[in-house]
């Protein structure tokens, strides 16, 4: 029973592709080291933190694993995915993505040994907004966005489970960043399933406007992104200073390799832009803002 038990656990978190955790967690925890400079550490906030992030996005991708199921289905890129091959019941992901749900919920508590309630109150519409996500392909070709808008809350959710409702410009321009980043690699991505989406009838920007169009359109979201980047230099004052423009310049050259990878005519080396670069710039601007933080240069 305990091996059954053990694989069950392993395919469900290779379905929501659990290491990709990393995609957010890392602004989520950089928003929350800008918070505590002008707060008191707690063990217990750092704990929700962490929590609240691997349910939230275990959740939302498991219920996106459900919500596509037949989609993914007669793709024939995602056909071998967990639940169209059969290697997970329908009911063992719902009963994973309820209790993901739940867990999310719960671990909101923790906020209130500081006596902070709001990330509880917020837990619910924060919860329904990214599980959304999942349906707005079927009528928006913003979907993209909406998954950027998702996973904009992380940083601003982190800000608030420290500080409350105070200076939320920091976390606001930082959100930003990562609205840009992620709507611009989420259609770099589906590019993959144009053809795909046509014929479904599902939205998306590449269906929509064609991929070399779609991908200008990703550049600029880019370019976006590192002006966001930017701007939170000035709004994160005195905290971030040469080490931090450093470190956002070495992100402008990641993300041009990132869109020298993906082009018009060829879209195979479009996983190891998606996967690997963008794995690389959320953790090494996490690990540059560690940097700049304690050398104060």
């Amino acid at each position: 029973m305990s091996i059954t038990i053990f694989m069950h656990m392993r395919r469900l978190l290779e379905m929501i592709r659990f290491i990709h955790t990393l995609f957010a967690l890392p602004f989520a925890l950089l928003s929350a080291l800008l918070a505590w400079q002008g707060k008191a550490f707690h063990w217990h906030d750092l704990s929700g933190i962490l929590l609240c992030m691997v349910f939230a996005r275990s959740a939302a991708m498991a219920f996106n694993r459900l919500a596509d199921r037949h989609y993914d289905a007669a793709n024939p890129r995602t056909a071998g995915r967990h639940l169209p091959s059969g290697q997970l019941s329908v009911i063992a992901v719902w009963i994973f993505t309820l209790a993901c749900s739940a867990a999310f919920v719960g671990s909101t508590t923790l906020f209130l040994l500081s006596d902070n309630p709001w990330p509880l109150y917020l837990s619910i519409p924060v919860l329904g907004f990214v599980l959304g996500y999942s349906f707005s392909k079927r009528f928006t070709a913003l979907c993209h966005f909406w998954l950027g808008a998702s996973l904009l809350l992380a940083p601003l959710a982190a800000w608030i489970a420290v500080r409350g409702l105070e200076q939320l410009w920091t976390p606001a321009v930082l959100g930003l960043a990562v609205f840009f980043w992620v709507s611009g690699f989420d259609i770099l991505y589906s590019c993959q399933d144009v053809d795909f989406d046509r014929k479904a009838r599902l939205s998306s920007v590449p269906a929509a406007c064609g991929v070399p169009a779609s991908l200008r359109i990703a550049l600029a979201c880019h370019m976006l992104m590192l002006a966001c980047l930017l701007g939170l230099y000035w709004v994160a004052q005195p905290h971030l200073g040469v080490i931090y423009l450093l470190g956002i310049s070495a992100i402008a050259v990641l993300l041009a390799y990132e869109h020298w990878l993906v082009r018009p005519d060829d879209l195979s080396r479009v996983n190891r832009a998606f996967f690997n670069v963008n794995g690389v710039i959320s953790v090494w601007l996490f690990l540059v803002v560690v940097i700049q933080l304690v050398v104060g240069v």
